[in-house]
């Protein structure tokens, strides 16, 4: 058992075969984690200044780009750091740290993105209702609820795949901490993290998938009963809009975690894995806020007040 606790750092090769790519990855995810970076801070201040975005939606738009925020530092900026580094290690507290952190909050994104469709269908389907079930007890409850779901599945699973033994095995063949590239290194019986994992992929991917594609399909049935055409827009906006982060955070987060047992990493999975990581991320605030004539028009007021004070 000594030889297995010999492990104390990582070393991250992942796209290591192609260092072109890796210039042009480190430029393009940089570029990203920057507009992320700036663009989300601000879709979040100008959504507490304007008291009309006090709403539930927005409420849970300000969670979901807080979290994109956690998520893509906690990936990105340690992926930034290996890409130019000469020796692309990390110890193993800081690999276990960023696993707990990027797997906790993808999980957590999950779960957000599927009452966030709840929250549309029931205020496109019941408006009357809506403040009554939307009230602010329950929807502060359904946040918290997300980020405590999200955060025991990381740890759960961290703790199941740090604690077993790796027998000398510090090579990763991937640009993070990811926890099927870990398990990819442990020499004992992962049967009991792959029962877990399937598992958590099941409640955490496929049931929500399943909300949201419902969601849509009632908003759809719902708002073409009435002969307007506005209506008709703002159902297909809505939908589309769900339905394009469904194809890209869920579509590509199935296709990693629903097949734990892969042994070979390809360059294609690293790259898929950056599509959730990086471009979901970067395309949250476009899909869910400036596409919408309520975030326009608070972001012209905020931004003419200032300037209007930066004048005086």
């Amino acid at each position: 058992m000594g030889n297995y606790s010999a492990v104390t750092e990582f070393f991250l090769v992942g796209l290591s075969k192609y260092p072109e790519l890796q210039l042009f990855l480190f430029v393009l995810c940089l570029i990203m984690y920057v507009i992320i970076l700036l663009g989300n801070s601000l879709l979040i201040i100008i959504s507490v200044l304007d008291f009309h975005l006090h709403t539930p939606m927005y409420f849970f738009l300000r969670n979901l780009l807080f979290l994109d925020i956690c998520y893509t530092s906690s990936s990105i900026s340690p992926m930034l750091i290996i890409f130019r580094s000469e020796t692309k290690s990390i110890s193993f507290i800081g690999c276990a740290l960023q696993m707990v952190a990027s797997l906790g909050l993808g999980s957590t994104e999950c779960v957000l993105l599927a009452v966030m469709a709840y929250d549309r269908y029931v205020a496109i389907c019941n408006p009357l209702r809506y403040p009554i079930i939307m009230n602010r007890v329950l929807y502060m409850h359904i946040a918290a609820w997300s980020w405590i779901i999200g955060c025991m599945n990381s740890l759960v699973q961290t703790a199941l795949t740090m604690v077993l033994p790796f027998c000398g095995n510090n090579i990763i063949d991937h640009l993070t901490c990811e926890i099927l590239a870990l398990l990819k290194l442990i020499c004992s019986d992962i049967s009991m993290n792959v029962l877990i994992m399937t598992a958590a992929s099941i409640v955490l991917l496929v049931i929500p998938l399943l909300l949201i594609f419902i969601s849509c399909i009632f908003i759809l049935s719902s708002i073409l009963r009435i002969n307007s055409t506005e209506g008709r827009k703002k159902a297909f906006s809505t939908c589309s809009a769900n339905l394009t982060v469904v194809v890209l955070f869920y579509g590509s987060a199935l296709f990693m975690y629903m097949k734990p047992k892969s042994k070979d990493t390809k360059a294609s999975d690293e790259i898929i894995g950056l599509s959730y990581g990086v471009v979901t991320p970067i395309l949250n605030p476009i899909i869910y806020s400036l596409r919408n004539k309520e975030v326009k028009e608070a972001v012209k007021k905020v931004l003419s007040r200032y300037l209007h004070l930066w004048k005086i």
